[in-house]
Order: C-alpha cells, then structure tokens, then sequence
C-alpha cells in the first residue's frame, strides 16, 4: 500500500486533465474503434480462436493494441523534460549567447523553446502535439517516435482484417446484372456457421473502421517519416526552421558566412542514439549536448539570437483600428477571414482600438506579431531611430524578450496587409 501511495501523488493525478482535451480524446477513440472491431471480425467472423492461426492473429491485434496504449501514455505522461526554473550556464560568460526567459525566470538551455500551451521551457523541443496534449521533447521523443511507428503498422494489421471479413461473408452475395460472381471460397467457409450473422450494421461498422484505419495509417505514416528523418540528423522540427532561416537570412543580407549546423554528429547511427536507447533513457540530461569538433558550443543560440534582433527590426507597427474579441475563427469579420483561419492553437489576443502590435509575418487576412503592452513604447514611436537603437541594444544584450511585448497572434483587416 506504501508503494502504491508512493507512485500516484497529487501530481500524477493532475496530470490525469490531459485526457480532457479533444485531441487524446479523439486519438483514443480511433484506436479504440479500429482495435475493437478487428478483434470482433477477426473471432466471429473471420478467423475464428479454435484455429492456431486465428488465436496468433487475435494475440497479433492484442499485442498491437497494448503497445500502441504503452508508448502513447509513456508519451504523454512522462513528458518532454522542463528546463529547472532559475536555471542558468555554469559559466557565466556563456549567458551572452543564450535567451533570457521572464516567464520561466531562467535562462534557455541549448535545444530549448518556450512553450507557451505548457507554460515552461521545454528541453529539446519538437513541438507541441495535440494528440498527445503534451510537448514532444528530450524525455518522451523515443516514445512519440514509436508511436507513430506502431499505429501504422497495428491499422495495415486491422485494415486486413477488415477486407478479408467483407470478402469472407460477402462472396456469395455480390452479383452484377444477370452474372453472379463466383469465388471458390471453400477455405473461409465457417464449420459451425457464426453465432452472430453478419449484417447490415455489422458490414457498415467494419466499413467505417476500415475507413479510419486506411486514413490512420497515411495521416500516421506521413509524420513517422517526417520525424525519423529529422532523428537521423539529430535535429527537431524547430531546428529544422531555424536552419532554413539561417540560410535565408545569409542570402538576404549577402553574407559572406556558412551555418553548419551544431549537433549533427556526422553519423546516422549516432544520431540515431541520442534519441533511441536499450534503456529507454535518452542520453545526456537535457542541458547540455555533444557537438561537431568544427562547430562553437553556441552556434545555434548565437544564430537564434542574430535571427530575434533580424525579426525585431524588420517588424512592421500597425494600429488596431477595430475592437477584436479574440475569437479563434470570428464569424463577424468576413467568410474569407473565417475559413482561412490558421490552423493552430496559438492564442488569438483580444484587441482594442488604438492599441498597437508589431507584425512579423502574416498572411493575407491574419497577422503573427506582438501586442505592445508598456506606454513607454507608445511614446518612444515619436522618435523611432531611438526606437530601433532601443531594440537593438536589448536585442545585443541577449534578446531577452522585452517586457512590454506579448507574442500572439492577431487579425489583419484588408488595409492591414504585410507587404
């Protein structure tokens, strides 16, 4: 009983509201749906248990099952791994190449983001995954990795069940016209018949699993590449941004530098490790990581930094001219406006006329950027080349995110385009 106390604490159970959300709750329920119907088709009407080949195949669908649970909990519950708050470098001069994060009161270890869904820092991070109501980071990326491998590979499994169950119990009943289809389907014929009768409702229940099962396993299939391609180069998908931007930006600006990027270890079964180990345990301990003997420690934050200082000076300042509830898709605001909603959970900040935001990117009818917040800022528009030598010295000093902004994301009227 002490142990069982010792296990689930006040934490644990807290950690229980991730399921309250619609994107485990829907995850769930497909593996639910595919796992139940298959092992239903495969007993009753398909390969029944008295067969050695049917009791393989049931405990096949249960092993898929079980695993598929396993590494999607592991992957929710155990988390990416946090950044200790007040965390700062041993050494203090490595300060002036890391970012400073007012919300965490700590500065960013190498490899990690701010989450603003979880509120903390998060070590490696790839992204945060509404599947899995959780961040996808140094600690679970091994089990979200499996996750994606297995679900694909459990629906293949089931979606075979699935077509093999219709064409089982539906043989003799297809017929175009005056000409029957014929089948020799000697080998499936049951002996007893079913208990059940395969009906109506059971074809169009086995048809819509078969259905979910097929999308799982492209939709599925689709990320399992994209993530063990970014494994392979010991990268995440947040890394992989910044490289592209790094290159950009050297382009943009015509400079004469190259960024190679720091933690590819120059080989795929290395990299391959870092994230997958017999233990279960990803190395190292979040903080810090090997890099490429060619490399500075540093290089990826110091070219995080030199792209936040880029990003700051090529915003553009506009002026709400309109109240905006903060709405994620505002019915009021246009047909157009509404179905090209972005598809993300960031947050829509609610607005008021005359309060000012910087843009930094945006689409055709919505704006990414920051609300300003400080009326220090309000005044200092009157004068904006003490303006931008303002932010450019916070930016010099380790773009640390300034007070008086707010990142979010806003709605651009037609007269609030980027250009």
């Amino acid at each position: 009983m002490g142990t069982f106390c010792s296990v689930i604490k006040f934490e644990n159970l807290q950690e229980l509201k991730r399921l309250c959300h619609w994107g485990p709750i829907i995850a769930l329920g497909v593996i639910a749906i595919c796992s139940t119907m298959a092992m239903i088709d495969s007993v009753l009407w398909y390969w029944p248990l008295h067969t050695t080949g049917g009791s393989v195949n049931f405990i096949m669908l249960i092993n898929w099952t079980v695993m598929i649970v396993y590494n999607y909990f592991n992957a929710m519950f155990t988390g990416p791994g946090f950044v200790p708050r007040g965390w700062k470098p041993e050494n203090p001069q490595d300060s002036m190449y890391l970012q400073y994060c007012k919300v965490c009161q700590a500065y960013k270890a190498p490899r990690s983001h701010h989450c603003r869904k979880c509120n903390r820092c998060i070590m490696k991070m790839d992204h945060h995954c509404p599947w899995i109501n959780n961040c996808c980071g140094h600690q679970n990326h091994a089990s979200f990795t499996l996750f994606l491998l297995l679900v694909p590979l459990g629906c293949i499994h089931a979606a075979f069940i699935f077509v093999m169950t219709m064409y089982t119990q539906l043989y003799n009943r297809l017929s175009f016209g005056w000409n029957t289809v014929k089948i020799d389907m000697s080998a499936a014929r049951r002996d007893p018949l079913p208990i059940i009768p395969f009906g109506l409702a059971a074809f169009a229940a086995t048809l819509f699993a078969l259905g979910l099962a097929l999308g799982t396993t492209i939709a599925v299939g689709m990320l399992f590449f994209i993530q063990i391609k970014i494994i392979l180069r010991n990268k995440t998908s947040i890394e992989s941004w910044i490289e592209e931007k790094a290159k950009d930006r050297i382009q943009y600006y015509q400079l004469d530098e190259v960024f190679v990027f720091p933690y590819d270890l120059g080989s795929k079964w290395k990299n391959f490790k870092q994230v997958f180990t017999w233990s279960g345990v990803p190395e190292g301990d979040g903080l810090e990581w090997p890099t490429r003997k060619d490399c500075h420690p540093y290089s990826l934050t110091r070219e995080q930094l030199k792209q936040k200082a880029d990003k700051r000076v090529r915003s553009v300042r506009y002026k709400v001219i309109e109240d905006y509830s903060g709405a994620c898709c505002p019915l009021n605001r246009g047909i157009k406006t509404f179905f090209t909603s972005p598809c993300t959970e960031e947050p829509r900040i609610q607005l008021q006329k005359g309060e000012l935001i910087l843009a930094t990117r945006g689409l055709r009818y919505w704006l990414y950027g920051d609300k300003i917040l400080d009326d220090s800022f309000v005044e200092a528009e009157k004068q904006p080349e003490e303006e931008e030598a303002c932010i450019r010295a916070s930016l010099q000093r380790g773009s640390q995110a300034s007070p008086w902004l707010q990142q979010c994301a806003v709605r651009a009227g037609p007269s609030q385009r980027l250009p």
